[in-house]
């Protein structure tokens, strides 16, 4: 990306008639409210699907970011990198059924994710490798919603401004990766 690149301003939680209106390949800059976890409260959330109880936060249209912010001893958040999507896959089509509406995250995803993208008019969003600490000073906010004793694996609400993410996978299921 270059200084010239054209960005989409996406505003969260993301409208079903935006998603649908995103291509793969599209530069975008988000702004409002998402919802981070990683790979042990996904597995909660999931079970908790399966067992017919009720999340601790309603993810209904709203954007999971698979990271586990880092913090330094004020509480400031000082790196929040994405980290590899397919260790959600097992758990993303269960999510996007209930109505997540966007992901994002690092890499390719599996069939299955494809498509649950597709059958829940879903998107995947990624974000940079490596860019932790841009991504970190994109966050306006963050609170700890859930799962706490998961320390920086826990659900944190946070509210972003501008934070840079490529689409990867559009709700149609084309995504940029090469070996598709």
């Amino acid at each position: 990306m270059d200084k010239n690149t054209d960005f989409k301003h996406i505003t969260l939680p993301i409208g079903e008639d935006d998603v649908r209106a995103l291509r793969a390949g599209d530069y975008l800059l988000l702004s409002g409210t998402l919802y981070t976890g990683r790979d042990a409260a996904h597995k909660r959330l999931c079970d908790t699907l399966s067992a017919g109880g009720t999340l601790p936060v309603d993810l209904r249209g709203q954007t999971m970011y698979y990271v586990g912010p880092c913090f330094d001893c004020d509480g400031k958040p000082v790196g929040a990198g994405p980290t590899t999507s397919m260790r959600m896959d097992a758990y993303a089509p269960a999510l996007y059924a209930y109505g997540v509406r966007a992901t994002i995250g690092k890499g390719d995803r599996g069939e299955n994710v494809y498509e649950a993208i597709r059958k829940c008019g879903g998107v995947y969003l990624c974000a940079i490798g490596g860019a932790g600490a841009l991504y970190a000073k994109a966050i306006e906010s963050w609170e700890k919603i859930a799962y706490a004793d998961l320390g920086t694996e826990a659900i944190h609400r946070m509210v972003v401004k501008d934070f840079p993410v490529i689409v990867g996978i559009d709700s149609e299921g084309n995504g940029i990766f090469p070996d598709r």
